[in-house]
C-alpha cells in the first residue's frame, strides 16, 4: 500500500509541475486545445440538427392520437381513403366523443412551392386540408396571432415554423396556391411539433381546389391510450375497410429514422477526419513538451521519480488538455447552434420540415467523451518516450 501511495504522489507531483509550465508552451497548447474544440464544435453542431429533427418529430401527437392510412401507405402522400369510409372510421369503438361528435378528422395532405426567406429559393411546405374535429384531435394548437380560418372560406391559417421559415406567410399576406388565392387569417404554435410546419385550411375548400376526391387519412383521438387495440382490431378485421392503423408518434418517429440516420453517419464521419488531425497536433505538442522538459523529467528521475509516474504525467496532461478542447468546443456549440432555427426535406412526405437545432445535455457529454480518446491517442507515444528516456544522456543535453 505504501508503495502504491508513492506511485501517485509521484504522478501527481510531476502533472502538478508539468501544468505549471503550461504557461511556457503556449503556443502548442492552444493549437491542441482549440484542435479538440473545432473537432467538438462540428460534431455537435452537426448532431443537433438531427437531435432537433427527431425532437421535432417526436413532440408530434399523444399516445391516445391515431392516424388511419389505406392498408399499404407508408405516409399521407401514398394514401387514400373514400368518404364513405371515413364515416366507419370515425364511428370505431374507442374513438372520443365531444358535443361537437367524434374527434375524428378527414384530411387531405398536399405540397405547394413558397420561397425559403433564406435563401429565395422555392421549397415545399405541406398545406394541410382539416374537419372541424382536427382542434379537438389536437389540443395543442394554439393560436398566437389573427383567427381561425372560416369554414367554407379560401382562409388558411400557417404554423410558426413555417411563417419563420417560408416567405408569403405573413399575417394578412395573400397566396395564390392551386387555381385559388387564399388569405392568411392566423398563425398557430403546437408545443414545437410537426404541426408548426403546415398550413392548414377547411379540406373541402382544398379538395375541389386540386381536384382530388378522396382523403387521405383521418387523425382521431381514443378516449385512452389502452383503447388503441381494440379500435385496431375493429378497423382491421372489417370487410368494408383496408386500413393501417398507427399511433401518430410512432407514425412520426418512424419519419424522423432515415433522415436523422444520415446525418449522424456525416457527423460522426467529419468528426472522424477532424479527429486525425488534432490527434496529430496533439501527438506533436506532447513531443515538443517532452523536449522542452529534457533536464527536468531526468533530474526528476535522477531523485528517484520512477519512469511510470512521468510517463502518466504526461499522458494526464494530454488528456486534460483534449478535456478543456472538448468543453470549450460544446459551450460554443451550445451558444451558437442551440435554438437555431431552420428547415429541411422530409424524405418521406418530401416536403420541409421546420426545426430548431437541438444541443442536448446527453450529446454534450458524448461530444466531449469523444475528446478523451483523442486525448489518449495524442498523449501516448510522447509518454512512452518521457519514461523511457536515458537519465545519464539526458543529464548531459545542454
Amino acid at each position: 500500500m505504501g508503495s502504491l501511495g508513492s506511485w501517485f504522489s509521484q504522478v501527481r507531483a510531476v502533472t502538478m509541475l508539468n501544468l505549471r509550465t503550461l504557461g511556457q508552451r503556449r503556443g502548442p497548447s492552444a493549437a491542441t486545445v482549440f484542435g479538440v474544440a473545432g473537432v467538438v464544435l462540428v460534431f455537435v453542431a452537426v448532431l443537433s440538427i438531427a437531435e432537433g429533427f427527431r425532437a421535432t418529430l417526436a413532440a408530434t401527437g399523444a399516445p391516445e392520437s391515431v392516424i388511419v392510412l389505406r392498408g399499404g401507405s407508408d405516409a399521407e402522400m401514398m394514401s387514400g381513403i373514400s368518404r364513405a369510409n371515413t364515416r366507419l372510421i370515425a364511428g370505431g369503438p374507442g374513438v372520443l366523443r365531444t358535443l361537437q361528435g367524434e374527434a375524428a378528422s378527414s384530411e387531405l395532405y398536399v405540397v405547394v412551392n413558397l420561397p425559403k426567406r433564406s435563401t429565395h429559393t422555392d421549397a415545399n411546405v405541406p398545406l394541410r386540408g382539416v374537419q372541424p374535429a382536427a382542434f379537438a384531435v389536437r389540443p395543442d394548437i394554439h393560436l398566437v396571432a389573427g383567427r381561425r380560418f372560416q369554414w367554407g372560406r379560401n382562409e388558411v391559417i400557417a404554423g410558426v415554423g413555417a411563417a419563420r421559415e417560408f416567405a408569403g406567410l405573413d399575417l394578412g399576406s395573400d397566396l395564390r396556391m392551386g387555381a385559388n388565392v387564399w388569405k392568411v387569417v392566423g398563425l398557430f404554435s403546437s408545443g414545437g411539433s410537426l404541426s408548426e410546419s403546415e398550413i392548414w385550411t377547411d379540406v373541402d375548400v382544398l379538395m375541389p381546389a386540386y381536384r382530388r376526391t378522396m382523403f387521405q387519412s383521418v387523425h382521431l383521438r381514443l378516449t385512452s391510450p389502452a383503447a388503441f387495440d381494440r379500435f385496431k382490431d375493429a378497423m382491421t378485421t372489417d370487410p368494408r375497410l383496408d386500413t393501417k392503423i398507427v399511433r401518430e408518434p410512432d407514425y412520426y418517429a418512424e419519419q424522423s429514422t432515415t433522415l436523422t440516420r444520415l446525418i449522424t453517419t456525416l457527423g460522426v464521419a467529419i468528426a472522424v477526419l477532424m479527429a486525425v488531425g488534432a490527434v496529430f497536433g496533439a501527438v506533436l505538442t506532447m513531443y515538443s513538451a517532452v523536449a522542452s522538459r529534457t533536464r527536468e523529467i531526468a533530474t526528476l528521475r535522477a531523485l528517484g521519480f520512477g519512469s511510470g509516474p512521468v510517463a502518466v504525467s504526461v499522458l494526464t496532461e494530454a488528456l486534460l488538455l483534449a478535456l478543456a478542447g472538448g468543453a470549450i468546443g460544446g459551450l460554443l456549440a451550445y451558444l451558437i447552434f442551440n435554438g437555431h432555427h431552420t428547415s429541411t426535406l422530409n424524405w418521406r412526405t418530401f416536403s420541409q420540415v421546420a426545426f430548431a437545432f437541438k444541443v442536448t445535455p446527453r450529446l454534450l457529454v458524448a461530444a466531449i467523451a469523444v475528446t478523451l480518446p483523442m486525448g489518449l491517442a495524442g498523449g501516448l507515444f510522447p509518454a512512452i518516450r518521457a519514461g523511457r528516456m536515458p537519465v545519464a544522456a539526458a543529464l548531459r543535453e545542454t
